[in-house]
């Protein structure tokens, strides 16, 4: 059970491995990009290419998907980033039960963003935890973790493929010896649980009272999607690429820091434009678009 490409890795691997699938679900097809077609989910495309049995759905209790389920009497279910809740019925179907593959060292970061949310903070290390899933949200007891240390230079999208090619290189380890009954189960310190929530658009819009610091993180956490954005001209900008700077001036002031370079002063130091996107336009590096957007120098962005 799966969606995105996040989930692709784990189930090329599955049937890399010679493991029998019995069904994929997946979500539905759904509009997308500027020709507004319906788009089928990166894990519905990688099934047909395996030519497996494929159930698209909106829920988990819609009626005829339990029966179908338990029609097939899976000895497991793999979700990764399905998108849906997993109702009670489902949960105790399988003999070893449903094993969620989760982006984070649980139970830090339990939610929907957990990837976003560790760029966001500051954290050194990512990883993906292997759970037993229960009710809770993302609170089930963990058969195996294993971690990677967040890059600089890196974006969600970038450490999301990460975590991606982790989990699908370590799961069929733990699968095996979760079936022969040689992982016990540990469960989650409460104490130390951190929740992520579901992004908006809005999250992406900059206030330039912000530390550069913070803003730089959003530039990374939130690419590529909501993406990263402030206004210019009644247009909405996009900064695709930032650097932090020390430096300072008015909050929202747009100045040349060189040539081909220009950064925003921001609550505290200034943030360095690398690379960029005026609504209805192409993504530019900063000497790009300065050459025909000279204009923005001097401007004060809202905060």
């Amino acid at each position: 059970m799966g969606s995105p490409a996040f989930a692709v890795f784990t189930l090329e691997s599955l049937a890399r491995e010679g493991q029998e699938i019995a069904l994929v679900v997946t979500l539905p097809d759904k509009v997308a990009g500027r020709g507004r077609r319906l788009s089928p989910t990166p894990v519905k495309v990688k099934a047909a290419e395996l030519d497996l049995p494929i159930l698209e759905t909106t829920s988990l209790k819609k009626a005829g998907v339990f029966e179908r389920l338990k029609e097939l009497r899976p000895d497991v279910i793999v979700l990764s980033a399905l998108g849906l809740l997993v109702p009670p019925n489902i949960l105790e179907l399988p003999d070893y039960g449903c094993l969620n593959i989760h982006p984070s060292i649980l139970p830090r970061w339990r939610g929907a963003s957990p990837i976003s949310s560790a760029i966001m903070a500051g954290d050194k290390f990512s990883g993906v935890s292997v759970m037993l899933m229960d009710e809770g949200l993302d609170t089930g007891p963990i058969l195996s973790q294993c971690q990677v240390v967040i890059l600089n230079s890196d974006t969600a999208a970038s450490l999301t493929e990460k975590l991606a090619i982790l989990g699908a290189r370590f799961f069929g380890d733990v699968l095996v010896g979760w079936s022969r009954g040689e992982i016990i189960p540990l469960a989650q310190d409460e104490s130390k649980a951190t929740y992520s929530r579901a992004l908006t658009r809005a999250d992406g819009e900059i206030n330039w009272a912000r530390p550069a610091e913070y803003i730089w993180r959003m530039t990374r956490a939130y690419q590529p999607w909501p993406g990263v954005y402030t206004w210019w001209h009644g247009k909405r900008l996009k900064i695709i690429e930032a650097l932090p700077l020390n430096g300072g001036g008015e909050i929202g002031r747009v100045a040349l820091l060189g040539k081909d370079l220009f950064g925003v002063a921001c609550g505290e130091g200034a943030l360095a434009i690398t690379k960029l996107q005026l609504e209805g336009g192409k993504v530019l590096s900063a000497a790009e678009f300065l050459r025909g957007q000279r204009g923005l120098i001097g401007e004060v962005l809202p905060s």
